[in-house]
């Protein structure tokens, strides 16, 4: 297992010893972010902004409309609330192609609490006219994600969380392509479709739903903008019935969009996310067993869903 947020920094350090023009700007380097070896190896190609996230943003936005490829880094809670208003103006409506890692996304890492949660992120971020949202689902798709951003021509949103995760995929024998679901697992029941660190949990799920008998697709949809609209209207069509698993509100984020795009032609929809709720404290693993976010979880909740 390897953290997805040292696979982006790995990948970065690698591409930019290649690169002069490519740009690591934080709030958190040696923390959050793991980028103390990027910072020990290019130092001119790197500004460390403290805790001043409205700061990084504006400086990321300088940098790029300068021609720099640039990577503004540190923890999700601040970059989509702080700086809100600099992702707003500075990046998305000025059209200045920075991608933003988000890291402690979602739940935050359990024990760092509600204030560094970032539960809303999605639900802002995706109204923003130009921006663009990657949640990768392990280390595999997040070194595809950075070799594909480093030449990305509009701003981006990319969340992860903190700690290592599971593989998903056992090599890098699958497609990976802006804006585009993969297929997990194929199946013709019903489809439970997930986005970041829920696809693991869903895929794990889709294989013990199998073992009883339940053909289950799973999708991975790393992408939530553009989002594989063509992809659901496929899965609704061809399975009939729709599970959403993602660590954000239930309001806004991967469930909505997946309604969103049925509306004309619905099927059921069950959405496994947080509720309108203060999140329990814990650590994520407790955290994802409360709200169902696991593969036990999911499994329960699909059970119930087809009964119903």
């Amino acid at each position: 297992m390897i953290a997805c947020r040292k696979m982006f920094t790995d990948t970065l350090l690698e591409l930019a010893r290649k690169d002069k023009d490519i740009i690591a700007v934080t709030t958190d380097a040696r923390g959050s972010v793991t980028l103390g070896d990027y910072a020990t190896a290019l130092p001119q190609q790197f500004v460390e902004c403290g805790i001043a996230e409205q700061d990084a943003v504006g400086i990321s936005a300088g940098l790029a409309h300068s021609g720099k490829k640039v990577f503004c880094c540190g923890p999700a809670c601040f970059y989509v609330a702080r700086s809100l208003e600099q992702v707003k103006v500075d990046l998305a409506y000025s059209e200045n192609p920075v991608t933003i890692l988000g890291v402690s996304g979602g739940v935050a890492y359990g024990a760092l609490g509600a204030t560094h949660h970032s539960l809303h992120d999605i639900a802002v971020l995706r109204t923003f006219p130009g921006m663009t949202i990657c949640l990768p689902s392990d280390w595999r798709v997040t070194r595809k994600l950075v070799n594909t951003l480093v030449d990305f021509q509009q701003p981006c949103y990319v969340r992860v969380g903190r700690a290592a995760v599971p593989d998903v995929y056992a090599d890098d024998n699958f497609d990976f392509e802006v804006g585009k679901a993969i297929t997990v697992l194929d199946g013709s029941d019903l489809t439970i479709i997930a986005t970041g660190e829920t696809v693991y949990h869903a895929w794990q799920a889709g294989l013990q739903l199998k073992a009883q008998g339940i053909s289950a697709r799973v999708l991975d949809c790393s992408w939530l903008k553009p989002f594989d609209e063509a992809a659901i209207r496929r899965a609704a069509a061809e399975t009939g019935r729709i599970i959403t698993v993602e660590e954000h509100s239930q309001y806004g984020g991967l469930g909505a969009m997946v309604c969103e795009t049925l509306s004309e032609n619905p099927v059921p929809v069950r959405i496994i996310g947080i509720p309108d709720e203060n999140v329990v404290h814990g650590s994520n693993t407790e955290i994802f067993h409360h709200y169902g976010l696991d593969a036990a979880g999911i499994v329960k909740k699909t059970l119930d869903f087809i009964r119903k």
